[in-house]
């Protein structure tokens, strides 16, 4: 069974730096596409990043030149650096195995004070 569990969210201001984490289990990691979104309250989860197998990064506009997703296939972890964060970064973070099948973690909060 595939789990997927997100680390690293909490309290920031504006202006700070993050990394989330997620680690994977029960699945064939150095294959996977992986990626990240995330949820504002009112708001559709929207994506934030994705990562191929051999480290392809794609970037939703809003965070280019701030975020960067990267992945460790040895530990089966994929990351996310977010740095520079806005107010409008506050939401809630989830790593999501986007191929072969998709499968999503709990989330973990990410909150950036003004």
């Amino acid at each position: 069974q595939v789990q997927l569990v997100e680390s690293g969210g909490g309290l920031v201001q504006a202006g700070g730096s993050l990394r989330l984490s997620c680690a994977a289990s029960g699945t064939t990691f150095s294959i996977n596409v992986m990626g990240w979104y995330r949820q504002a309250p009112g708001k559709q989860r929207e994506l934030v990043a994705t990562i191929t197998s051999v480290g392809s990064t794609k970037y939703a506009d809003s965070v280019k030149g701030r975020f960067t997703i990267s992945r460790d296939n040895a530990k089966n972890f994929v990351y996310l650096q977010m740095n520079s964060l806005k107010s409008e970064d506050t939401a809630v973070y989830y790593c999501k195995q986007e191929w072969p099948l998709n499968y999503w973690g709990q989330g973990t909060q990410v909150t950036v004070s003004s």
